[in-house]
């Protein structure tokens, strides 16, 4: 079988494409290619649009409890880029509802205007063989929602000197949030 060598883009049907727009243009950076009044296509990397809006009518209002999309996830190369993202986005007003480390990844949970979730982070392996074998292990299945951190103490250790590994190490956030 073949799988597919990256993922491409989506769309989010929105009635409010303006605020759509401008919340991830906040959140991601990067350009509009397109849009007219009932598409917008934003890129912010090497894809000719990673993310669309959509509006051709109106739509109900989304809650918690639609079947659907959950989150969509963007990744970042460092626990320094994260958190310099975090405290750029929360001088314009915009915070996380959710800080967590998985395990896998050191995670921030936002929502868009629409109430999408969208989890930017950072892999908490330097090597993805050894991430999966920590999913599959004992500590993940006792606990895969994973450890609550404050960003703003984390920010500071970070600018501190302490080392990204040992910061984005979850068994010792694990400790200091037990003690």
């Amino acid at each position: 079988m073949v799988s597919p060598v990256k993922m491409s883009h989506y769309v989010l049907q929105t009635n409010r494409i303006a605020a759509m727009r401008d919340w991830y243009l906040a959140v991601l950076g990067g350009e509009v290619v397109h849009e007219n009044e009932h598409l917008s296509f934003l890129a912010y990397d090497d894809e000719h649009h990673r993310i669309a809006f959509l509006n051709y009518g109106p739509l109900e209002e989304r809650t918690d409890q639609h079947v659907g999309l959950n989150h969509v996830a963007f990744g970042f190369e460092t626990l320094d880029q994260l958190l310099g993202t975090y405290e750029r986005l929360k001088g314009r007003g915009i915070a996380p509802y959710w800080c967590v480390n998985h395990g896998p990844t050191t995670s921030l949970y936002y929502r868009d205007p629409d109430g999408n979730g969208v989890e930017l982070e950072v892999e908490n392996f330097a090597v993805l063989a050894d991430c999966k074998d920590y999913m599959r292990g004992p500590d993940f299945a006792r606990n895969t929602r994973g450890v609550e951190f404050e960003p703003d103490q984390m920010l500071k250790r970070l600018r501190a000197g302490v080392p990204e590994r040992e910061l984005l190490d979850r068994a010792r956030l694990e400790t200091a949030t037990a003690s």
